[in-house]
């Protein structure tokens, strides 16, 4: 277990599987105290129980991010958990309802600008003052290849993360003088839980990358480990692909 995160408090949204649970692990391997959240608790305490066994302090916060006064308070019980801080947010959480412009209801569509817009704008509200404060804090937001890339069944899942690769640039400017760094990253085709029922799909979408395969969700998290950490000081409002080389093509 390295260090570098020793004494830093990380929370991380949709942690209880996929790449959010594989950063909690990994932010808890670098040294930091994780507060892991998601919906479901008994997923939320294998994780911490996985880090815990590892050697890593973790805790769990129940969380529904369609709930605006629920995400204020993951905030409060984070910062309370933390010893009176948050040093690190990774917005994580997200959901992405595929579809045709006209299949989308407005139901829908109001579900996930709450989920993958709202609710990071909340957690940044909320968290990143008293970073600002504390003149330290790092904030890693998770976007995707299609917030870039025109896809017929992804208007409205991309543009939610257009919108969050736009506030990232915008917090960046807004608390980097203060010393929050704020950046994101943008996943490829990744295998998860949540990926899993595209099958096939997922094979052709990476087919073409430079790697020629899906990428796995550990690839992710070293990559939010490293924005996250010192070794990333200089670095403001930037989204790094980790896609498998699909940005160069």
């Amino acid at each position: 277990m390295s260090a570098v995160l020793a004494g830093r408090t990380a929370l991380v949204t949709g942690s209880t599987s996929g790449i959010g649970r594989a950063t909690a692990l990994h932010l808890a391997d670098l040294g930091a105290h994780v507060i892991v959240s998601g919906r479901d608790e008994q997923r939320g305490e294998a994780t911490v129980a996985a880090i815990r066994a590892a050697g890593g302090k973790a805790d769990f916060v129940a969380a529904d991010l369609t709930d605006p006064s629920n995400v204020r308070d993951l905030a409060e019980r984070a910062n309370e958990l933390g010893g009176g801080h948050v040093d690190i947010l990774i917005n994580n959480a997200g959901v992405f309802p595929f579809g045709l412009t006209p299949e989308i209801s407005e139901e829908t569509l109001d579900f996930v600008y709450t989920v993958n817009v709202k609710a990071p704008f909340l957690l940044v509200q909320a968290l990143a003052p008293a970073m600002a404060t504390r003149g330290h804090g790092a904030i890693v937001n998770v976007t995707t290849r299609i917030a870039t890339v025109g896809m017929a069944v992804g208007g409205a899942y991309g543009s939610t993360k257009a919108a969050l690769e736009l506030l990232t640039k915008a917090w960046a400017t807004e608390f980097g003088p203060s010393g929050v760094r704020v950046n994101a990253v943008s996943p490829g085709p990744v295998r998860t839980e949540g990926t899993d029922p595209m099958g096939e799909l997922l094979d052709q979408i990476a087919a073409p990358a430079p790697s020629g395969r899906v990428g796995q969700p550990e690839e992710i998290a070293a990559a939010i480990g490293f924005l996250a950490g010192p070794g990333a000081s200089n670095i403001h409002g930037t989204v790094l692909p980790v896609d498998g080389g699909l940005v160069a093509i």
